[in-house]
């Protein structure tokens, strides 16, 4: 049974850094990452890795965020700096793979704030 399990967010001033874990098991992954949901609005990409190791950034958070992926421990990271506001969201771990066809996997989600 494939689990995301992601570490807990916080509340950060503007300016602020955070960095957010997962911890996945069950399968094996062709590619890993986050999105977030802020309130009233949908779901998108943060940051994606894909298995070749090739970064994928929301323009948002270029230059800002990082995302690494530690394949022995099975774990993708997202290290958050220069906060702002508007990155206040609810964020998801995802994982996806492919047998047959893709499947996707989401975490419980964790909430990060951004506030003075």
């Amino acid at each position: 049974q494939v689990q995301l399990v992601e570490s807990a967010g916080g509340v950060v001033q503007p300016g602020g850094s955070l960095r957010l874990s997962c911890t996945a098991s069950g399968a094996t992954f062709s590619a890993m990452g986050w999105f977030r949901q802020p309130p009233g609005k949908e779901r998108r990409l943060v940051a994606l890795m894909t298995s070749d190791g090739a970064p994928n950034y929301a323009d948002s958070v270029k230059g800002r965020f990082t995302i690494s992926i530690d394949n022995a421990k099975n774990m993708v990271h997202l290290q958050m700096n220069s906060l702002q506001p508007e990155d206040t969201a609810v964020y998801y771990c995802y994982a996806r793979r492919f047998n047959v066809r893709q499947f996707d996997y989401w975490g419980q989600g964790t909430q990060v704030t951004v506030s003075s």
